[in-house]
């Protein structure tokens, strides 16, 4: 570890650090995070970038007195070391470890939990509301990447910035603008701010011609003032859109966000500033480790990997489910050219950085704006298109109501390709997919599949593209199952599949954690109990033939879904058995009412009690209680 940065154990020793040495605090913190985040994983590049800005805000400001919200929160790694939590880093993403993200029960400055996108602005206004009602006067910043900004959550705040405006109170926000979401930005907001960069610093030229007006003898200070009252004045000629202070907010930059003399400079000016005001700062995303720099999307979230190469450690040995996907995809599109793919900024992480390169123009991305990508979509189906969005579990959440009202209603033939569903990992409680089947299986019209295996991904997509309805298929993160691959009868709408047979219990497996499924059986055949497992397949229309039937070979039925048990598959099943006045017993197995932290998947299903060693022993105990 660094000197320096060896000095750094609580909030706000960073401003007993001489000023000279600033730039060689930040090549310590860079050597700090490449070392650690090579060994454990992590958000590596947007931390990288945002060395400089965090360092300055921490100089400028005073934790937990001031208020610093990241947005998203990947890039708050550097945030955490300079607030006490370097001798942790170890742990980062790790079961009982620090999160990857803010966390408010983590330190007091860590203000306002986060992970998901375009919430930053929003939130500050909300501290800044309060601050103002209390009649205190901390800072608070939001911190917001060009990404972010193309989220529609965060023009919604800019719009009701009026209360400040209006009262005079500050309140600054960061635009920490690297280009990149992700993957390379895109849309309107993206090119606007390539014009802003090109441009000379609108605030250099400002006070450069307020200077220049000033110093002419008589006239210039009045000329000077009727300037400075005139929006529609010299601002138009020079600065493209004027959209940020169109809306009332002060613009400054673009700003070189590694020169951390500059970023003080800007940030205290801004304190000073009545109203909110925006500094536009413009990192290198990856800044200082030349692969990052080279490849930030790869780099943006990386498994533990090779320092002198950048190769992950971890040799990857069977295909991803989001590769299956990827690969089928494009043998559909080429035989049906209605097929259109949209991503909400995620061209590689959903898999579809394939069909973007062999189908140009009939691939979309829509940025951070999944209610957009959603209605979008029904706009192209309701034109005869078959529109695939695929998309992040947790991150589809925010479309519910595009869903249901723009899709569902009108029985409109999208389909939902619904990544990372299930539990995640490290990235921890703000991208767990463990709420889509509660959030989607009660929407009628939908229909909503799970597939137990690679093969059974491939054989629902190509059945889903067939279908004159909307449709949902939920699949996980990480490598596919290939296990059960003789099991591979034909898929028909609402029709669950038998694996095996049984004597007294069966076991419903929802998708992939069928793998445990098949542990279970056969950990409980060592004890004597023979279990039949039939695999759902549809979540929604529920196969309620097949039901009628276990229910009367079965006293004990037992489902198992890597979902949250609250609205979840298990609760259609015992309201299907209530329903019909059957008396068996019912065993559910799920996510527990809690948000799941970060740990290893593994260590997420031990926790729930989804692993096979906890289905087979609940199954055990269920059965010689009763």
């Amino acid at each position: 570890m660094g000197q320096l940065l060896n000095k750094i154990n609580k909030p706000n020793d960073i401003k007993h650090i001489p000023a000279r040495l600033y730039p060689v605090l930040a090549q310590e913190i860079r050597d700090f995070l490449l070392e650690n985040v090579s060994r454990t994983g992590g958000h590596l590049a947007s931390n990288l970038g945002a060395v400089e800005l965090t360092m300055a805000l921490h100089l400028c400001l005073t934790l937990p007195e001031d208020k610093i919200i990241f947005d998203v929160g990947h890039q708050a790694y550097v945030h955490k070391l300079l607030t006490g939590r370097k001798e942790k880093f170890s742990t980062l993403r790790q079961k009982d470890g620090i999160c990857g993200f803010p966390k408010r029960k983590e330190s007091d400055c860590d203000c306002f939990g986060t992970g998901h996108s375009s919430t930053s602005i929003s939130a500050a206004a909300g501290f800044a509301a309060a601050r103002d009602i209390r009649q205190t006067d901390e800072t608070i910043v939001a911190v917001i990447g060009d990404g972010a900004l193309s989220g529609g959550m965060a023009y919604e705040a800019l719009n009701n910035l009026a209360f400040l405006r209006k009262e005079k109170k500050n309140l600054i926000i960061i635009l920490n603008d690297n280009k990149m979401s992700i993957s390379e930005n895109v849309g309107g907001m993206s090119r606007y701010l390539n014009d802003l960069r090109s441009r000379r610093s609108y605030s250099e030229f400002k006070e450069n011609v307020e200077s220049a007006l000033n110093n002419i003898p008589g006239v210039g200070h009045s000329m000077a003032r009727t300037l400075k009252k005139s929006k529609d004045s010299i601002k138009q000629l020079f600065v493209p859109g004027m959209l940020f202070e169109n809306m009332g907010v002060a613009y400054f930059g673009p700003i070189d966000g590694h020169d951390i003399y500059t970023l003080i400079q800007s940030i205290n000016r801004a304190k000073r500033m009545e109203g909110p005001v925006l500094l536009h700062v413009m990192t290198k995303k990856g800044k200082g480790y030349p692969v990052a720099e080279n490849n930030p999307e790869k780099f943006h979230g990386i498994e533990p990997f090779d320092l002198a190469t950048g190769n992950p450690i971890k040799v990857k040995e069977t295909a991803t489910y989001t590769e299956v996907f990827s690969g089928k995809l494009l043998e559909l599109a080429k035989e049906d050219d209605r097929i259109v793919a949209i991503t909400a900024a995620m061209p590689s992480g959903t898999g579809l950085k394939a069909f973007k390169e062999a189908f140009p123009k009939r691939f979309f991305d829509v940025g951070i704006a999944e209610e957009y990508a959603v209605t979008f979509a029904a706009g192209m189906a309701a034109s005869g298109m078959r529109p695939v969005f695929a998309v992040y579990s947790s991150f589809l959440q925010r479309g519910y109501d595009q869903i249901l009202h723009d899709v569902c209603i009108q029985k409109l033939p999208v389909f939902f390709c619904v990544d990372r569903s299930g539990l995640v990992g490290a990235d921890g409680e703000t991208h767990q997919g463990v709420f889509d089947i509660s959030y989607l299986a009660h929407i009628p019209n939908l229909i909503l599949m799970a597939p137990k295996n690679r093969y059974e991904l491939e054989d629902m997509l190509a059945f889903g593209m067939k279908q004159d309805a909307p449709v949902a298929m939920r699949y996980p993160r990480g490598a596919a199952y290939e296990g059960l691959s003789d099991h591979r009868e034909p898929i028909l709408l609402g029709k669950s599949e038998r694996i095996y047979d049984g004597d007294e219990v069966v076991i419903l497996s929802v998708g992939n954690i069928i793998e445990e499924c098949v542990q279970a059986v056969e950990m409980l055949k060592e004890s004597g109990i023979q279990a039949g497992l039939v695999n759902v397949r549809f979540v929604s229309p529920i196969d309620e033939q097949m039901l009628h039937q276990l229910a009367k070979e079965y006293s004990c039925i037992v489902t198992v879904e890597e979902n949250q048990l609250t609205g979840g598959f298990g609760q259609m099943v015992s309201a299907f058995l209530h329903r019909n006045n059957y008396a068996n017993r019912l065993l559910s197995l799920g996510i527990p009412d809690c948000f799941v932290e970060h740990a290893t998947v593994a260590e997420q299903r031990v926790y729930a009690g989804i692993d096979a060693a906890s289905i087979a022993s609940r199954i055990t105990e269920k059965v010689k209680k009763e």
